[in-house]
Formats: structure tokens, C-alpha cells, sequence
């Protein structure tokens, strides 16, 4: 039977795999287990240049070039393995992070809340553009009752604080629910704005699925951490 050359190039190769131990291609598709490591590698390389033909060389480039790639899959494995340990020592450093604000107040957009610990209630809101007429109502989040409200008048674009510290005693203590809300004048009538309100942090979980850390509100309140704008002691 006549035997190809390419055929006789094949088991020549396979025969000198065979003598260094080492699996093919096929052999490690079907045992999937058995991967080429380093220091097989570099049998193998050691092999293909001591059986090469002197009479055709193996080129530099060629040489470099599988190096190369040996060294960019190990270095991007390498890469992979290093990533992980970060990734789970970031989790812990963010659990870690997130108990130093329990108990303090972060700024978050939202309407309802309730009064701090100094029964008082403070917040932002944000102008895209200079605006002719701006007003904060405060109103019972139950009934609608407008319990007090603040003409702040022409504001120039940017952050707006507000604050209410002489709020009724019923409220002061915390356990009624205020709305806030935000009129604004660009030139066109007064339109309503989302506040940002500042509120106590009582709680703070991981979740596992998403790996978001969703934080506790003393309004009831839950929301991601990365919503936070500010936090205050």
C-alpha cells in the first residue's frame, strides 16, 4: 500500500509526540481534563528545533510567534485568576465600606422622607439654567396638607440648597412622612423639579445576584448605593 507523504509527515509527528509524552490536538479534545502546560511546551519546542530540517530552518518570526502566543494565553490566564481575587476582595472592601455610613444621612433623589435626628429635613435640587422664580413646598405625604413653604426667588444654574428646621412636633419626632416639592421658573411658568433629599442610613445588604449594595432608608426607602450623590456625618 502506498503511504502519501503527508500521511508519513503525520506519523512521523506522532511518533515523536508518542516518544515525548506529550498528547496531540485530538488527545486533548477527547480528554479534555489534560491541557498543555509550560513545561510541556517547551519539550515540545525543544523537539521541533532539534528535529528540524537544517536545510530549512525554522524561521525567527515563526519562533518569536509561538512564544508569543504561549506566553499571551498564560499571561491573560494569569490575568483571569488575578481578576477574580480582586473582584472578591473589592465585595468584602465594599460591605466593609458601606457599615462605616450606617446611621448617617445620604442625599438620593426623592420626594418623601422624614425628619432627621435633629428633627429637622434637608435637601438639593439641581437648575439646568438660570431660572426667574424657584419654590420648595412641604406637604403632609398622607393628606397633601401644605405644611410650609420657601420662596427662594431668581436662582442662577447649578445645585440649590434648601433646608426646614422649624418643623411642627408632630413631625420633628421623625415618624410622619413629608413630600417635598420643587416649582421652578425657567421663563415658560412655573414647572415642578425632582428633589434630592437627604435621609439616615439604618440598613445596607449585598446582593448576591447582582452584587449591587442596596442601602436602607430611614423613609422606607431602599436604594442603590450608587445613587448616593453625598453623604454627611
Amino acid at each position: 500500500m502506498e503511504i502519501s507523504g503527508n500521511e508519513m509527515s503525520a506519523q512521523a509527528q506522532r511518533d515523536l509526540l508518542d516518544k515525548l509524552n506529550i498528547k496531540s490536538a485530538s488527545d486533548v479534545v477527547n480528554e479534555s481534563k489534560d491541557k498543555l502546560g509550560q513545561e510541556e511546551f517547551l519539550t515540545l519546542m525543544t523537539a521541533q528545533l532539534q528535529n528540524q530540517d537544517p536545510m530549512a530552518p525554522m524561521d525567527n518570526g515563526d519562533f518569536i510567534a509561538q512564544m508569543a502566543q504561549f506566553s499571551t494565553v498564560t499571561g491573560i490566564t494569569d490575568m483571569v485568576a488575578t481578576m477574580k481575587s480582586m473582584v472578591d476582595e473589592f465585595k468584602q472592601f465594599r460591605v466593609a465600606s458601606v457599615s462605616n455610613i450606617l446611621g448617617h444621612s445620604v442625599l438620593v433623589p426623592g420626594e418623601t422622607t422624614v425628619a432627621d435626628i435633629n428633627g429637622e429635613l434637608h435637601g438639593v435640587f439641581e437648575l439646568g439654567k438660570t431660572a426667574i422664580d424657584t419654590r420648595v413646598n412641604f406637604l403632609d405625604a398622607q393628606s397633601g396638607e401644605q405644611l410650609e413653604s420657601r420662596n427662594m426667588g431668581p436662582q442662577a444654574g447649578g445645585l440649590i440648597g434648601f433646608e426646614w428646621t422649624d418643623l411642627p412636633q408632630d413631625y420633628r419626632a421623625g415618624s410622619k412622612e413629608i413630600r417635598v416639592e420643587v416649582m421652578v421658573n425657567y421663563g415658560d411658568g412655573m414647572e415642578s423639579l425632582q428633589p434630592n433629599l437627604f435621609s439616615k442610613v439604618i440598613g445596607a445588604e449585598l446582593d448576591k445576584n447582582t452584587g449591587a449594595t442596596n442601602l436602607e432608608l430611614q423613609n422606607a426607602q431602599t436604594v442603590d448605593a450608587s445613587s448616593v450623590l453625598r453623604f454627611r456625618m
